[in-house]
């Protein structure tokens, strides 16, 4: 097997800390338990190298051997192909995570960041636009509520799936936006009391005190 090289910023802010997408990956290889290491991208100055690896400029990127590898969305799904740990392996069970996975992108998440934008930026919530992402986001849980109340995990078992899913909904209830959806509640708090994710998000977080220190 190849090094797996993961690539996160060097530092940034204390708001988007545990919230950082290097997460969602650091969560999958605990859960896998393959070997990694991480390295550094600066979170100012970010260059022609960097781009070359992600064009927007943002992170994470996974190096496997000679593949580099942007998007957690397609990092989470290369390694899913390497581990039942993160993707069943019976065609039913794969495609279910695989159109989760999806879901939590490009339904879910659609929703759910912007949403998340205006509450970190401070904003109160009583604009026009904020009440149009909020009744957006009220429509997605809503979709997914009866699914959660019926499933532990999206795919039979946990998955890739349930990363992606738990991780664009974890963001909703730090500002308790799952109050009157109880399932999406439970589901996210069944996720994040994974071993993996607690290791994960402690060694983010790890990673940037530690920058910080440097700075001092």
């Amino acid at each position: 097997m190849a090094d797996l090289v993961l690539t996160t910023f060097d530092w940034v802010p204390e708001a988007p800390r545990g919230y950082v997408r290097d997460l969602r990956v650091r969560w999958a290889l605990e859960e896998a338990g393959l070997p990694y290491r991480v390295e550094r991208a600066p979170f100012r100055g970010r260059g022609e190298e960097h781009l070359a690896h992600q064009p927007f400029g943002q992170v994470p990127w996974l190096t496997d051997g000679e593949l580099s590898i942007f998007e957690s969305g397609a990092i989470l799904l290369h390694l899913g192909e390497m581990s039942e740990a993160l993707m069943p392996a019976d065609p039913r069970g794969r495609s279910e995570a695989i159109e989760w996975l999806f879901a939590a992108l490009n339904s879910v998440e659609m929703a759910s960041l912007p949403w998340a934008i205006l509450r970190f930026s401070g904003d109160a919530g009583d604009t026009p636009a904020s009440k149009r992402l909020d009744d957006f986001l009220s429509l997605r849980l809503g979709r997914m509520e009866p699914v959660l109340a019926e499933r532990e995990w999206l795919a039979g078992s946990f998955s890739i799936a349930d990363i992606a899913m738990s991780d664009a909904l974890r963001v909703v209830d730090r500002f308790d936006g799952l109050a009157d959806h109880r399932a999406c509640r439970a589901y996210v708090a069944r996720a994040t009391a994974r071993p993996a994710f607690a290791k994960a998000h402690a060694d983010q977080m790890a990673h940037f005190a530690a920058a910080d220190q440097a700075k001092a």
